[in-house]
């Protein structure tokens, strides 16, 4: 009974403090290769190497608020889809002391980031990153696994189209985020069966190639609570999770 109670007040006793911060990976086609947005530490640990844009979570705030306000500080883009990743909680993540992360990752337009690339701030490949610090690299390798399950479930990838786009433009989204070739026609069979998708009576204006058939999502089913799309930092009503899924 000593024993009970002694490991009782060993646990009551126990420092349990520790940091909140919210990681968003911020992922953008560009250059025909899959980009990540990445910023370099100028402080010790690990200065001058990358990490994801993140910060702590205020206490006013929820987590998914936390990670809008991340999103819209380094991107100014507030309407994007948004993705609860994971948390990462190592005791040893952080040589400074005891942080706990909560990963987002975010799918945005290159043509909607308004950002100026500097010497601490800019895009890079994802499959030839920099020096990363912290667990960060597991982080952005987990939210490639993430969205690469996400393109059988829910067409994640129009995110990183124009509003009005060809099969071709999808199916190139799609072989940058897998990191492979696929069959043009199994592709575009499936991808016409696509709930969402709307075929239009509009063709790209190309006097060098012939013109091609322009599509567009008109509407989207989530299949996660964790996911969605954010808009003003809200949910937009049209788009909502499918019932019964986390």
């Amino acid at each position: 009974m000593f024993i009970i109670l002694y490991k009782d007040i060993m646990a009551f006793n126990e420092t349990k403090t520790h940091e909140i911060t919210v990681d968003v990976v911020i992922l953008t086609l560009k250059y025909d290769a899959l980009h990540v947005l990445l910023v370099k530490r100028q402080n010790e640990p690990f200065k001058d190497k990358w990490v994801i844009p993140g910060g702590y979570v205020r206490l006013s705030e929820n987590l998914d608020q936390a990670a809008v306000r991340i999103l819209k500080e380094r991107t100014n883009v507030d309407n994007v889809y948004l993705e609860q990743l994971y948390t990462f909680g190592d005791p040893l993540r952080h040589p400074s002391g005891r942080v706990i992360t909560c990963a987002y990752f975010a799918l945005v337009r290159t043509e909607d980031i308004q950002i100026t690339p500097t010497p601490e701030l800019g895009w890079h490949k994802v499959f030839s990153l920099p020096p990363l610090a912290f667990d960060h690299k597991e982080i952005i390798s987990y939210s490639l696994k993430r969205t690469r399950e996400r393109l059988e479930l829910c067409p994640v990838a129009y995110q990183l189209l124009n509003e009005k786009f060809t099969l071709t433009e999808m199916q190139k989204a799609y072989e940058l985020i897998m990191g492979k070739k696929l069959d043009k026609r199994n592709f575009r069979k499936k991808a016409i069966s696509t709930t969402g998708l709307i075929e239009l009576d509009e063709y790209t204006k190309s006097s060098s190639k012939r013109p091609a058939r322009l599509y567009k999502f008109q509407a989207i089913e989530l299949n996660s609570r964790r996911a969605h799309f954010i808009s003003n930092g809200t949910k937009e009503s049209g788009i909502q999770p499918k019932k019964g899924n986390k």
